[in-house]
């Protein structure tokens, strides 16, 4: 039986994230189970995308500064999960754009990273 994994479907994560970014922008990011479902998936990209980004990481030199720049990135991210939902419609949407943006900077971290491999 084949164990492996698929690599993460960077794209959809992308597309996604800037989804929350663009409709918050818009001033149309829904509250209430919509953003839920947002909130649930922005977390979920995090969890999937940052061990994989610190993995590639930690596996350069030291001294090298994408090493640096992708591991505060993943650091911000967990520091993100880490935030509550918010008890108001305000402060939810904050949290969920957070979340988008570190999701959007993980892919592109991921993306660098596998480049330079």
């Amino acid at each position: 039986m084949d164990h492996t994994t698929a690599p993460p479907d960077l794209a959809t994560m992308r597309e996604t994230a800037r989804l929350v970014m663009l409709l918050d922008a818009d001033g149309e990011l829904p509250d209430g189970p919509a953003l839920a479902t947002f909130a649930t998936t922005m977390r979920g990209m995090i969890q999937l995308l940052a061990p994989e980004v610190e993995t590639v990481a930690r596996s350069l030199p030291a001294d090298d500064v994408p090493r640096a720049c992708a591991l505060a990135c993943v650091g911000e991210a967990r520091m993100r999960l880490r935030l509550g939902e918010g008890d108001s419609a305000e402060v939810r949407q904050s949290v969920v754009v957070k979340l988008a943006r570190s999701v959007n900077a993980l892919v592109d971290h991921h993306e660098a990273l596998s480049r330079a491999r």
